[in-house]
């Protein structure tokens, strides 16, 4: 019904920039709330940014500063600008999007399939 394809990981350089992307498509009536989430090996998957319909955001400490969310509503596509990379930003990244398929349905979560984030120091 709803796909989210995730592009832009890949290898980066401490204190470089890498940018991540997710387009979510399908039977789409609405998106609330999407995000990026990561997992780094042996961890517990953790929130990293998320953004409302309405542009609000909220990021984990760790992040702030560093990453940039933000999203296209005409695209259905979420970013996660990264910038100033740690060795501690490597991670599997996954975008999440709240998704309503009608406009009476609750939302539904739906996640892409993910993406290898790796920061060299």
């Amino acid at each position: 019904q709803v796909q989210l394809v995730e592009s832009g990981g890949g290898l980066g350089q401490a204190g470089g920039s890498l940018r991540l992307s997710c387009a979510a498509s399908g039977r789409i009536f609405s998106i609330n709330d999407m995000g990026w989430y990561r997992q780094a090996p042996g961890k517990q998957r953790e929130l990293v940014a998320r953004i409302s319909s309405g542009y609000s955001t909220n990021y984990v400490d760790s992040v702030k500063d560093r990453f940039t969310i933000s999203r296209d509503n005409s695209k259905n596509t979420v970013y996660l600008q990264m910038d100033s990379l740690k060795p501690e930003d490597t991670a599997v990244y996954y975008c999440n999007a709240q998704v309503m398929l009608t406009r009476y349905s609750t939302t539904n979560d739906y996640w892409g399939q993910g993406t290898q984030v790796t920061v060299s120091s």
